[in-house]
């Protein structure tokens, strides 16, 4: 009991401040202000999204106090920061699934590593040509500036670039709506954003030997291929600032929300 006592002592104070970044992380990174500044009276926490690489410039312009980030720091963004002397630091506050969604009309269930970079690259155009009906193939991706655009791309499409076709979506939310509507589409979102307007497929990475579901479950046993670690970045110097919001989010309670919300608690 004691333990409790102090760790909640710790994270139970008034805090005002910024996060900003990836749309991934933004769902949970709500839920979790939301929770604390109703256990901390007077507290601001102003949370906005717009993609990971959105939320890292704001850390190097001063403009957030933390960059939520679907995918770790790029050497040239690192290099940046030593560079202008502000030294960082970075934390894993949970992990996600990153699930490949079709329109529910569609046939499919499930589809290979090789399948599905053949369809972004835009080398498959048609679903019959893995195994669905006679209808074209419409990709769907986040835009360059996103975290999860850069992990797609890094893990699933061996670092091929995504078809000249490809539309680019400015939010997570937009992919999930626009795949809802086109029987031909394809697209990609983070566990979080499952709904049942869309159907989540089966992947396997091991050419076809083993399909797994997208799932907290999956994801926290590493069963499915296709999961992340998501990070908080902010400065040594915003430390003392931002830290009883860390703590609580990496609190059991904190990661019970991880876990509410359709993330991966951390342990």
């Amino acid at each position: 009991m004691a333990l409790v006592a102090i760790s909640a002592s710790v994270f139970a104070q008034k805090v005002n401040f910024k996060i900003k970044g990836s749309d991934t992380v933004l769902p949970l990174t709500q839920k979790e202000a939301e929770v604390y500044m109703k256990k901390n009276a007077g507290s601001s926490i102003m949370v906005t999204g717009g993609g990971s690489g959105v939320g890292v410039s704001a850390l190097l312009s001063g403009t957030t106090d933390i960059a939520q980030s679907s995918r770790s720091l790029k050497l040239d963004e690192k290099m940046k920061l030593n560079d202008a002397g502000k030294a960082f630091t970075e934390k894993i506050i949970a992990y996600d699934a990153l699930a490949v969604i079709v329109n529910p009309a569609n046939k499919i269930s499930k589809l290979t590593r090789e399948q599905l970079e053949g369809i972004f690259t835009g080398k498959i155009k048609n679903w019959k040509e893995v195994g669905g009906e006679d209808l074209k193939i419409v990709v769907y991706s986040r835009e360059t500036s996103s975290g999860t655009y850069e992990f797609f791309k890094e893990h699933v499409l061996s670092k091929k670039n995504f078809a000249p076709s490809a539309l680019l979506m400015p939010a997570t939310g937009a992919i999930v709506q626009s795949v809802s509507q086109t029987k031909g589409a394809i697209g990609y979102v983070g566990l979080a954003y499952l709904e049942k307007s869309v159907r989540a497929l089966d992947v396997s990475f091991d050419k076809g030997k083993t399909f797994t579901a997208p799932s907290v479950e999956t994801a926290k046993s590493k069963k499915y291929p296709i999961t992340r670690p998501l990070y908080y970045y902010f400065l040594k110097t915003n430390e003392k600032k931002v830290s009883p919001f860390l703590t609580f989010v990496l609190s059991p309670e904190g990661q019970q929300i991880v876990l509410k919300e359709g993330y991966v608690p951390v342990q």
